[in-house]
């Protein structure tokens, strides 16, 4: 499948997470979005180096800006289970104040619904996501930035806020 594209629809999906009580929840990823402006990033996995210390902080210090911008959601999907995915976003609770919502894709289901699956059984990591972020205006991705190889540069936060000033 190719990998989604500005001016694409935005797949629907489930994606889980663990609230505060230790509950299993679901995300719509339509009922989530629809006539709502969201940012979107990807990242190979939980806990990986270039996700945990550049892509998550990044969101995390330039998220209040999207949020002025009008970007009602933005978040963060791991090809990890929903455990995993809780006890990485832990390690951000303290500059986390609801700015990313991390959300768990433990088979890469939506990943693949998106194109953005990425095999690495050879080296024994089984299927994870490229790293991409995407801005999304009422279902319709405006702005899809996918990197290529092991490259950080197109899916910052930055970026992610040209887009949302360019959409403003």
């Amino acid at each position: 499948m190719a990998p989604i594209s500005d001016l694409d629809e935005l797949p629907d999906g489930q994606l889980l997470y663990i609230d505060c009580e230790g509950t299993l929840q679901k995300v719509g990823i339509h009922a989530a979005c629809v006539g709502k402006k969201v940012v979107i990033f990807g990242v190979p996995g939980a806990f990986t180096p270039t996700c945990s210390l550049k892509h998550v902080p990044g969101f995390l210090e330039r998220g209040p800006e999207l949020k002025q911008l009008g970007v009602a959601h933005i978040f963060c999907i791991a090809v990890n289970d929903p455990f995993v995915v809780k006890e990485w976003a832990k390690t951000y609770s303290e500059q986390n104040s609801g700015t990313v919502q991390f959300l768990a894709d433990g088979s890469a289901i939506y990943t693949k619904a998106l194109g953005m699956e990425f095999d690495l059984t050879d080296k024994g990591l089984g299927m994870r996501s490229r790293r991409y972020a995407l801005y999304v205006d009422n279902l319709v991705v405006k702005k899809a930035n996918i990197e290529e190889g092991g490259k950080f540069e197109v899916s910052t936060a930055d970026e992610m806020l040209k887009a949302a000033m360019s959409c403003f």
